[in-house]
């Protein structure tokens, strides 16, 4: 199995990545018979289908770069050294989870995996990933002056272990507004606010490893990320793509992504 897959765009190249590192579902077999059964038949957590609603993007000039292997097997957005990303209370899942996003155990009691298997999967899962994703960034900065890296991430409407309260519609994270120019970060405000869906800025989510650990506005490398709630584009169980939902928020997000164009190619 691949650790990615690459998506070239069907027009002219644009100055924008969208990176889907969370869509993957595939396990080995050798780490999946360590899990508990009926948690590795879910995956829970998994970004079901973004890399199909994202699908169009590629008829605007963007380059796509989505993982194949689950999260469990390694989080390409997380650090690869383990540092929070928060520290709210909120359950954390580290870049080779033990529990899902409601502290639920993984792995079967005894199958816990050690830091020599964590290093091991950073080694050969996380850094290729970020790699290329780097060679992307790099050689799309070095055509255009500039790029745009767009990290796509989805989440269940309610997951209590990260806050009590549902999660708005649509979450922008920027870092606090340091991963990328204030021209792209009011361009995707003014995009994703008031079109029908509930929007929230940097809370709770501001950007993962990705976001962080690429977005350098001061060398003309800007990165945002896009938190949104499953029930965007799937049926109310979150476990079915639906058409129709999915539609009406492609209109939004392909409005978007033609608005970040735009400004892309100004600043």
């Amino acid at each position: 199995m691949e650790i990615f897959k690459i998506i070239e765009p069907t027009v002219t190249k644009v100055p924008v990545v969208i990176s889907i590192p969370h869509a993957g579902t595939f396990i080995p077999e050798d780490l999946k018979s360590k899990m508990d059964p009926e948690i590795s038949s879910q995956l829970d957590d998994t970004d079901w289908f973004i890399d199909k609603l994202y699908s169009f993007a590629t008829e605007l000039g963007i380059t796509i770069i989505t993982a194949n292997y689950s999260r469990w097997v390694v989080d390409l957005n997380r650090y690869p050294e383990n540092h929070a990303l928060y520290s709210d209370g909120r359950v954390i899942t580290d870049v080779v989870t033990m529990t899902d996003f409601n502290g639920n155990k993984i792995y079967n009691d005894d199958h816990t995996p050690n830091q020599q298997e964590v290093s091991r999967r950073v080694e050969l899962y996380h850094k290729p990933y970020h790699k290329k994703l780097n060679e992307f960034l790099q050689k799309t900065k070095a055509e255009f002056g500039k790029v745009l890296l767009f990290d796509a991430h989805s989440i269940r409407k309610s997951v209590p272990g990260i806050r009590p309260e549902d999660f708005p519609d649509l979450i922008l994270g920027d870092n606090d507004e340091t991963s990328a120019s204030p021209e792209l970060i009011k361009t995707t405000i003014d995009s994703l606010q008031n079109k029908g869906y509930g929007f929230s800025h940097n809370h709770p989510f501001k950007g993962g490893y990705i976001t962080r650990s690429f977005g350098n506005p001061k060398e003309n490398i800007h990165a945002l990320q896009l938190e949104m709630c499953k029930t965007n584009y799937m049926d109310s169980s979150e476990t079915i793509y639906d058409e129709a939902n999915a539609r009406r928020i492609q209109l939004v997000l392909k409005e978007t992504l033609v608005n970040l164009i735009e400004t892309s190619n100004k600043i």
